[in-house]
């Protein structure tokens, strides 16, 4: 499609969570998304973000690949998570149970479940032993 393509690679940590939402919040800036739009993606960029951080490579230092595309005629933005961590679908995670008191809700589903909610679609596959995670959102 000869989309530009931006590329970063970022340490899996948390630390590098204020790198990741800088670039994430530029890109959606250059793309002319809207303040609302792009808080939104933002706030699904750092639940994924955090949650590879923490889970991926299991206490092991390793690194996210975060890219970013946008198609300016369909107005859509998307951001493409890649980990060399354990395999994990993410979009396998049962939608929690909302009508549960918070205390008894199971832990790590609220995340992927909101960004399912706020986003347009959200991808995953697990490719020359990666896990690739997309977000799409038009804005």
């Amino acid at each position: 499609m000869g989309h530009d393509k931006t590329e970063r690679i970022f340490p899996a940590e948390d630390q590098a969570l204020g790198d990741v939402l800088g670039f994430a919040e530029d890109e959606l800036e250059k793309a002319g998304c809207p303040m609302k739009t792009k808080m939104a993606v933002v706030l699904a960029v750092e639940e994924i973000f955090v949650n590879i951080a923490h889970y991926a490579y299991e206490g092991k230092k390793g690194e996210v690949k975060l890219s970013f595309r946008f198609s300016p005629d369909t107005r859509t933005a998307v951001f493409e998570f890649s980990d060399q961590g354990i395999p994990f679908d993410p979009l396998k995670i049962p939608d929690p149970d909302l009508t549960l008191d918070v205390e008894e809700r199971q832990i790590g589903g609220l995340g992927i479940f909101i960004t399912r909610k706020t986003m347009d679609d959200v991808l995953y596959r697990y490719e020359n032993e990666e896990n690739i995670l997309s977000i799409v959102k038009k804005i």
